[in-house]
């Protein structure tokens, strides 16, 4: 695991931090993914994807379908991409979409992760990914969440 915040110049510097971190994840893994609108959050994903075997150019942000799933070479779901941003922070509505029964069996990275998920499908990891005032580099910092979750 990542222990100090990383300095990425670039989508493919970020998604190498990204890929990183994969090697890392398990079926039962939830990585928050908190950042600004533009901070790179699905670049992060994409990398996620690539390192757990799924074809990167595949991966798109989920604001409209709100959960995509990516497969590896055996067809296989080897990552499920969430994007709550359209969302209400609301626990009827994240069970609406089926959450958390809706994503078992692989990790699942979130993107703008608020209050009501955090009772439904706590993270495991949190990724921040801060852009610097000129973009040109974005600030990365990962972190296994403290306490045990369940799912």
């Amino acid at each position: 695991m990542l222990t100090a915040p990383v300095t990425a110049r670039g989508e493919a510097e970020t998604e190498s931090v990204a890929e990183r971190l994969a090697s890392e994840l398990g079926p039962d893994d939830v990585v928050y993914l908190d950042g600004d609108l533009g901070a790179g959050k699905t670049t992060f994903a994409r990398g996620l994807a690539r390192g757990l075997g799924a074809r990167a150019r595949d991966v798109a942000s989920p604001t409209f379908a709100l959960i995509n799933e990516y497969a590896g070479d055996s067809g296989a779901i080897v990552l499920r991409h969430v994007d709550l941003y359209r969302i209400a922070d609301a626990r009827r509505d994240l069970e609406g979409l089926g959450l958390p029964d809706s994503v078992a069996g692989a990790p699942v990275c979130i993107e703008w992760p608020r209050n009501a998920i955090r009772g439904l499908l706590p993270p495991t990891v949190e990724v921040r990914i801060e852009t610097d005032p000129g973009g040109a580099s974005r600030r990365i910092t990962v972190a296994r969440a403290p306490l045990p979750r369940t799912r």
